[in-house]
């Protein structure tokens, strides 16, 4: 058994209109969610063994505070493939993790986060800014992962709600 870990980044910022969308930060809100998430990780014994997230800046900065904050110590792969990236791309860099690697977190933007957990769940949710959902997948290595994958949602927490 293996288990995803599906986070959307935190709030982020339209403050500054000259941004690339690629390069906006998080906004407060934003910086206030990310660590209390990954303090919900630490508190429910949940810390990945990765973390893969989108390059953008306010998904990399998202997935660097859940760290923090959870006690992982681990590095986090960045790239560009998860920023507009579908389940596809998300199946192809579970594709590559390492079987010793039992519980991995993805880090990204909608609507490829709920088309993510929609695939495994068969089931839609709702992925608002900092959602983080939880799927036991019945699978043994990670490069028996595709869209066929059927897993079982064990929780969905919403920040507004922890």
């Amino acid at each position: 058994m293996k288990q995803l870990l599906v986070l959307r980044h935190a709030k982020s910022s339209w403050k500054d209109s000259t941004l690339r969308d690629f390069d906006r930060p998080l906004n407060k809100r934003g910086e206030h969610d990310a660590p209390r998430m990954g303090r919900l990780l630490a508190k429910l014994d949940l810390v990945p063994d990765q973390i893969i997230t989108s390059a953008a800046v306010r998904a990399e900065s998202t997935a660097e505070a859940v760290a923090a904050n959870c006690g992982y110590d681990g590095e986090i792969l960045a790239t560009q493939d998860l920023y507009m990236g579908g389940p596809d791309d998300y199946i192809a860099l579970l594709n590559l993790v390492p079987d010793s690697n039992t519980r991995v977190m993805v880090v990204g933007h909608n609507p490829g986060i709920e088309d993510v957990v929609e695939g495994f769940t068969n089931h839609w949710y709702r992925m608002p800014t900092a959602a983080l959902a939880l799927i036991q997948l019945d699978i043994d290595n990670w490069q028996g992962i595709d869209l066929a994958t059927e897993g079982n949602l064990l929780n969905l927490w919403l920040p507004k709600e922890i």
